[in-house]
């Protein structure tokens, strides 16, 4: 036991070294980005990235402090995808988030199809990136944990069957949320 936790220990230390490298930002400056993505949001998506990051806490209790934000696992290799958040836990577990901006109000054939596109894509996403870190890092299925964070609170029984945690927020929520922030 005690050789897995040195192993774990230090794979762990070698990943938070490419995170500083990577992600130098402090998280005062990260979170002056967040707060003006609210207030002047360009992309749907990016509000609803700036609402988990804002409350992350009530969202992902265990979440100590932000690794990355939309960077690749490792390197400069986007082929292989970008992980939206990564944050170390309480517990030094690496959790993964993807989000995932997904228009429930719309109605038609087509835009049931595109929701079910959306919503198996970023269940698909989470596994594919946790295998990755796992692969690359080495780190043990067990030390590395995934996340969707969407608007579609229907998306709670794929990520279930899928062993991933899962949160949403409403996009009537989300304006709402949007509209009451100090601008």
């Amino acid at each position: 036991m005690i050789v897995a936790d040195t192993e774990h220990s230090n794979q762990l230390s070698k990943f938070l070294e490419y995170c500083r490298e990577c992600q130098p930002h402090s998280s005062e400056r990260i979170q002056r980005f967040f707060e003006g993505v609210v207030c002047f949001p360009y992309d749907q998506e990016l509000l609803l990235q700036a609402y988990l990051y804002l409350n992350m806490s009530q969202l992902f209790g265990d979440c100590d402090r932000l690794l990355l934000f939309e960077k690749p696992p490792y390197g400069e290799y986007t082929n292989i995808g970008k992980c939206d958040f990564v944050y170390l836990t309480k517990d030094e577990h690496i959790l993964l988030i993807e989000t995932k901006y997904i228009d429930t109000s719309a109605s038609g054939d087509t835009e049931r199809k595109r929701r079910n596109k959306h919503r198996n894509k970023v269940i698909n996403q989470v596994q594919s990136l946790t295998q990755t870190f796992c692969d690359y890092w080495e780190f043990r299925p067990d030390q590395i944990e995934g996340a969707v964070f969407t608007t579609d609170p229907s998306i709670a029984s794929r990520s279930d069957k899928a062993n991933i945690q899962s949160r949403c927020i409403t996009t009537q929520a989300l304006y709402e949320w949007q509209n009451r922030f100090d601008c």
